[in-house]
């Protein structure tokens, strides 16, 4: 799941007046999906669906008690998931979009809150969401998304919330709480695996991205050690396992399989032979040459 806060800016992130410019931006894909005849969601928050644009703007823009002019009033986060974790949400927009508003309010919402340190709960947070379906694939994101409007006060309008700070915990000294960031992408990949039942490998994980980005030579080599140990080991059981040995034998899967499939079945099966030949194909290629 890649999750980005986005900095202020004098553009559509510009959150040092109204919430107006993201808000509307944040509905701008809707007018085409609904002409094209597409399946639209309206805001969310914790509880509600349908929310309308003006109640968002509405309600953002009166919670900013003892806010400076300049100061932040709100911020903006995405929320992404990749090609591989949308397959486990479901299979249709309608689907995939429920387990996006059940990932915010059960999983990502809480842990955000958690991790100011000042004792709050996902009740505390004054957010909006809104699900975006168009957008170009890349290695981190698939079509749907997630944007999210946050308050940068609690829903009591005392509290001073900010994800972007640089505070830890702090205990001591004007600012106590602070924000834990690495702390919250580790609890909403978990979160997310654990909600969906998702079995995630080694380098799909945030603390592999995040040392072999900002770790030690040393923490570098040993997270690769670990995923080749950790492939070369899911390599030996799919070679042991007695399906796989059947495709090994006689060169053709099916013969493995297909006995086990009711006829109206085989359709189906044969579509996916081929990806699944080029991925056994390219493993065994790829530890040809590591010694067991």
């Amino acid at each position: 799941m890649n999750i980005d806060f986005p900095p202020p800016s004098n553009g559509i992130y510009n959150n040092a007046g109204s919430s107006r410019q993201l808000v509307n931006y944040m509905e701008h894909e809707d007018m085409e999906r609904i002409a094209n005849g597409d399946f639209t969601e309206g805001f969310f928050n914790l509880a509600e669906d349908g929310i309308f644009k003006a109640d968002v703007i509405r309600r953002i823009d009166a919670n900013i008690g003892q806010l400076m002019k300049t100061d932040a009033k709100f911020y903006a986060i995405h929320v992404s998931p990749s090609a591989t974790e949308l397959v486990q949400m479901g299979k249709t927009e309608k689907e995939q979009s429920d387990a996006m508003k059940r990932y915010i309010r059960e999983v990502f919402i809480p842990a955000y809150a958690k991790n100011f340190n000042k004792g709050l709960d996902a009740n505390d947070i004054l957010f909006y969401g809104k699900i975006h379906f168009n957008r170009a694939r890349s290695d981190k994101a698939s079509f749907m998304h997630c944007h999210l409007i946050v308050s940068r006060k609690d829903q009591s309008n005392k509290k001073k919330l900010s994800p972007l700070t640089n505070h830890r915990n702090t205990k001591q000294g004007a600012i106590k709480g602070g924000f834990d960031r690495k702390n919250l992408f580790q609890q909403a990949e978990s979160g997310f695996d654990k909600l969906f039942g998702y079995q995630r490998d080694l380098q799909e994980t945030f603390v592999y991205c995040n040392t072999m980005k900002n770790g030690t030579m040393d923490e570098k080599l040993d997270m690769q050690e670990r995923s080749l140990s950790n492939d070369t080991k899911m390599n030996f059981q799919h070679e042991q396992h007695p399906l796989a040995k059947g495709y090994d034998e006689v060169g053709n899967i099916a013969s493995a399989l297909g006995s086990l499939l009711p006829l109206d079945s085989q359709g189906d099966y044969d579509e996916g032979q081929a990806e699944y030949l080029r991925l056994h194909k390219k493993k065994k290629k790829k530890y040809r040459g590591i010694s067991r």
